[in-house]
């Protein structure tokens, strides 16, 4: 195991740091999926909802390797040869960072819907009752006491995330498992490897995990 830490640990390392900026990268743009749906799914065009179910339903019922897949081969062959458009390639970094937006972006949408709707509907009556439009009482009046609720979450949504990202491996993205994989094919040191990796993936789960619950904990005590 120290002669793959000594020879392979940068290489790890670096790896690692490929995965947090995946995963920073798809929350990022799962974040403003997550919001749009999610205020489509609270909003009163029955229309709007629809959209917002059948995006939550079909992206969650899809398995994220199969999604995987369909963004990194299906997108540039529906680009280049279904629509005759020519010249599309995804960068394993792109197709990634996309497939983690869609897959997380459902699961926020449902965060930031059950957020909204934990706000007691008399906040909307009173802004509204005071001249502000719809738009501008869920931003100034309703979003701000939801987030409150949803930051957790959101913390346990990126520790998920994060280890979602270990399923890109199979569109070649650098990321720690790949590297992992490529590390045991040159060593043929199994064990030592995933080992490594195990304790690289179990560290920075463990301290975001302890921020979601000194999170709670700090908005639990502002409730009081």
């Amino acid at each position: 195991m120290a002669e793959i830490i000594t020879v392979y640990g940068k290489l790890m390392l670096r790896a690692m740091e490929q995965t947090l900026l995946l995963a920073l990268c798809g929350l990022f743009f799962a974040c403003i999926l997550g919001l749009i749906f999610g205020l489509m799914s609270v909003t009163k065009y029955r229309a709007c909802r629809i959209i917002s179910i059948v995006f939550v339903d079909v992206i969650r019922g899809v398995p994220m390797i199969v999604l995987a897949y369909f963004v990194f081969f299906g997108i540039p062959l529906l680009w280049n040869n279904i629509l005759e458009i020519g010249g599309m390639t995804l960068t394993a970094l792109t197709a990634g960072t996309i497939c983690l937006a869609l897959n997380c972006g459902a699961y926020m949408s449902e965060i930031i819907r059950a957020g909204i709707q934990s706000v007691d509907k008399g906040q909307m009556e009173a802004a509204r009752s005071l001249g502000l439009s719809y738009a501008a009482a869920m931003r100034r009046v309703v979003l701000p006491q939801a987030i409150r609720t949803m930051i957790p979450s959101i913390i346990n949504q990126f520790i998920i995330t994060l280890k979602d990202t270990s399923i890109l491996s199979v569109i070649g993205f650098p990321e720690l498992v790949n590297t992992t994989k490529n590390v045991v094919a040159i060593t043929f040191k199994s064990f030592q490897a995933w080992g490594i990796a195990a304790v690289m993936y179990l560290v920075v789960i463990t301290l975001l995990s302890r921020l979601a619950k000194m999170a709670e904990r700090r908005l639990n005590r502002g409730r009081e």
